[in-house]
């Protein structure tokens, strides 16, 4: 062996090399300076010789072989190649030849400045370092790799480049942040890999990318190389308007969103476990049908890589890619294109309150507890059988805040919907005494989860303008949409689950019942602007037995159907935006099971569920074309009673008041299967109010018993304390809505 490289080569790194346990390997492999020469070095398991290609590529030098375990390396007096100009021509004892680049040539990308924002949880794009990038430095073309694994001994990259084998590729440890990193040339977008992990205790695991953007289809778990830089966008005058739209601006703007399961909306193929449309198919089809039914938004349940069907979404192994289940990356974001295009918002679910034990995911992700706490009484939800985050971990917080930002920013998605958020607020969720930890206060808030919900909703609303996250909450939490500012939370909106228990319950009892419940109905509007709410009548509620939303009506097959269209003709009134889960728009009769597609078919074997279909159809574009439906949502005089302490009858009456004394509506409700003939109720102004939508039509599935848009003229008469009245007949199990313009009395 050549004398000065000999004495070149750090011998402990070598043994460390050797014995698959390197964690430095740039400081022995690659290309180095030494003295007025350089030296390189290679490691080729399994190879006969390796020559080096000069950058002309003509002139081949062979390089002397070190030991039979592949280790190879040379001395030149002179410094000929500088930095990553030449290649490796591999010869192989089955007689393959193989030539690369050398991917130890190549310096880091990883900063120190990004290492210190990542420590301090700062380092909110670090997406665009973090997972597999592909790129080209210094003219080659590969692919660049890094991942925080502080507690390994050490991490390779494995995949079908490089055999799966982890002695080919171990990555390079950025001092003092625990973050591997590698460029790996003539790896290109398509390429499989995972991060192979030796722990502290000499075990492997291998652990598909945290930050990696696209993954196998299950149940295969890889990651999959994908650049998601390319995308050409088409929707700059949504974003733009976006942009420009404040806080305050859309608590005043309509919001009739659609829940939707992509997998179990329409199936390509019944009774497959692979017969899902690809993202791009359903943007044309969902898209165009949610514009036609009047809906604004849609919300999608959780989109990030997930193993297991039945968990919807919300056992979430890969927080940084969208399901292989309907395409790529790059489908995912026609479809929020389109949908922009249509004049349709994005709405997704997003999950940072646990995560899943799955071998392949983040649990245990270096050998340590990482991602979640160490102590199993702050990091296992022990009902659940998960993980929760270590929320006070600085990186563990960066990796959330990105990940909430990297959907707005990379996919331009509109708004996030945080799922369990009660889960994350306190200690205590779902635990009994001896399995949970009091605060440094001795409370069961959790205040670093708290911390964190308000750095996220304070970044967002900087960063992203007209971007807002909203919050699943099911307890009685003050100022979840308060600004964090304010020591709130900072959510723009938050999940009304209480009045949809409320109302569900009402809905369910025999009408002769309900008169004593009538507080089910009415109490919601007691605390209706304690927070910016949003009605709900979400997946959760037509599931597990819960039966779908038109068999928790009582009655016969008649009287279910209008019952229905009451309810929903009470949502749309009351005051807060709207979420209806997709099926219930045209009654589906089974529970929803996302192995399934909905029951389409029903709307050609039944007429009432193609007129209910056409009913929320209306709802929706009476909801959008009256502002009264939702301007003052916010705001206590845009609604009031007109008639709610009658409950032997059924009848509630309200008004709604928009953003001018025009178009104001009068909603006129009866829960109870009779008809109320002559019936007065008071109204605040004398002036003719006009029918402009009964759930009664014959063509929505009634009897017609209503007033065909006629007009009704208030009289004098003080009548549930207003001065005015209107008498009509009120339809049994009916809502009718009337507009008119307010006048002041002379």
């Amino acid at each position: 062996m050549n004398d000065k490289l000999y004495n070149w080569i750090n011998w402990v790194l070598y043994d460390e090399l050797v014995d698959g346990k390197i964690n430095a390997p740039r400081h022995l492999l690659g290309n180095h300076d030494y003295g007025d020469g350089q030296v390189i070095t290679c490691y080729k398991p399994h190879s006969e010789s390796v020559s080096i290609k000069t950058p002309k590529g003509k002139t081949l030098t062979p390089m002397e072989k070190i030991n039979d375990a592949g280790f190879y390396g040379i001395y030149f007096p002179k410094k000929k190649i500088k930095g990553s100009a030449y290649r490796f021509v591999t010869n192989y004892y089955d007689g393959t030849t193989v030539e690369s680049a050398d991917c130890y040539a190549f310096e880091g990308l990883f900063t120190d400045y990004d290492a210190y924002l990542f420590a301090e949880g700062k380092n909110y794009d670090i997406y665009e370092k973090m997972g597999a990038h592909p790129m080209t430095i210094d003219g080659v073309k590969g692919t660049y790799f890094a991942v925080w694994a502080p507690d390994a001994r050490r991490v390779s990259v494995v995949g079908d480049f490089n055999m799966w084998d982890g002695a080919l590729n171990p990555m390079h440890i950025h001092p003092a942040s625990g973050v591997y990193e590698l460029f790996i040339p003539d790896v290109y977008p398509g390429a499989v890999y995972k991060f192979q992990i030796l722990t502290r205790y000499g075990d492997i695991l291998y652990k598909a990318d945290p930050y990696g953007n696209y993954n196998q289809m299950r149940p295969d778990n890889a990651n999959i190389v994908a650049d998601i830089s390319n995308y050409k966008w088409t929707d700059k005058t949504w974003m733009d308007e976006r942009s420009k739209s404040k806080r305050v601006d859309r608590m005043k703007q309509p919001m009739s969103i659609y829940e939707c399961h992509l997998g179990s909306w329409k199936k390509k193929i019944e009774d497959s476990d692979f017969g899902f449309y690809n993202y791009r198919e359903l943007a044309k089809m969902l898209g165009d049908y949610v514009k036609e039914m009047g809906y604004t938004h849609i919300e999608l349940l959780g989109i990030a890589e997930y193993p297991f069907d039945g968990s919807w979404g919300y056992q979430v192994t890969n927080y940084f890619a969208p399901t292989s289940r309907y395409g790529e990356p790059s489908d995912f974001m026609y479809f929020v294109d389109y949908m922009h295009s249509q004049g349709i918002g994005v709405i997704l679910d997003w999950v940072p309150a646990h995560f899943p034990r799955d071998a392949h995911g983040l649990g245990r992700f270096d050998g340590m507890p990482l991602y979640e706490h160490a102590d199993p009484r702050k990091g296992e939800h022990p009902d659940w059988g998960t993980y929760i985050f270590d929320y006070g971990r600085n990186e563990v917080a960066n990796f959330l805040t990105s990940n909430a930002l990297f959907w707005v920013e990379k996919f331009h998605i509109d708004a996030l919907r945080v799922d369990a958020v009660a889960s994350m607020l306190y200690l205590d969720y779902g635990k009994q005494d001896g399995q949970w930890v009091a605060n440094k206060d001795g409370g069961k808030e959790n205040l670093e989860a708290i911390a964190l919900l308000q750095n996220i909703n304070t970044i967002m609303e900087e960063r992203n303008p007209g971007a807002y996250l909203i919050a699943e909450e099911s307890t009685a939490w003050p100022g979840v949409t308060a600004p964090a500012s304010m020591k709130g939370l900072g959510f723009l909106f938050k999940w009304n689950m209480g009045w949809m228990n409320d109302f569900l319950e009402y809905m369910k009892l025999d009408p002769y019942f309900r008169k004593f419940n009538h507080n089910r109905l009415t109490f919601s509007l007691s605390y209706a602007y304690a927070e910016n709410y949003i009605l709900v009548i979400s997946h959760d509620e037509v599931v597990h037995l819960k039966c779908a939303m038109l068999n928790k009506m009582p009655g016969l097959e008649f009287d279910k159907y209008a019952n229905l269209r009451t309810a929903y003709g009470f949502m749309l009134g009351h005051p807060g935006k709207k979420l209806l889960f997709m099926g219930q728009e045209f009654a589906q009769l089974r529970e929803w099971s996302e192995a399934r597609s909905l029951d389409w078919w029903l709307l050609d074997e039944n007429p009432l569920n193609k007129k209910m279909q056409n009913y929320v159809k209306e709802l929706n574009h009476l909801y959008t074309k009256y502002d009264a439906c939702y301007y003052n949502d916010v705001d206590p005089m845009g609604f009031e009673w007109t008639k709610v302490d009658d409950a032997d009858s059924g009848i509630i009456a309200f008004v709604r008041r928009g953003k001018t004394a025009k178009e104001q509506l009068l909603f006129v409700l009866n829960f109870v299967p009779v008809e109320r003939e002559n019936y007065k109720i008071g109204v605040p102004c004398k002036t003719k109010y006009t029918e402009i939508l009964s759930s009664d039509d014959e063509k929505f599935g009634g009897l017609g018993r209503n007033l065909k848009g006629k007009t009704v003229t208030a009289e004098d008469g003080e009548c549930d304390r207003m001065k005015y009245n209107i008498t009509m007949n009120v339809p049994p199990l009916s809502v009718t809505v009337f507009k008119y313009d307010y006048k002041e009395s002379k």
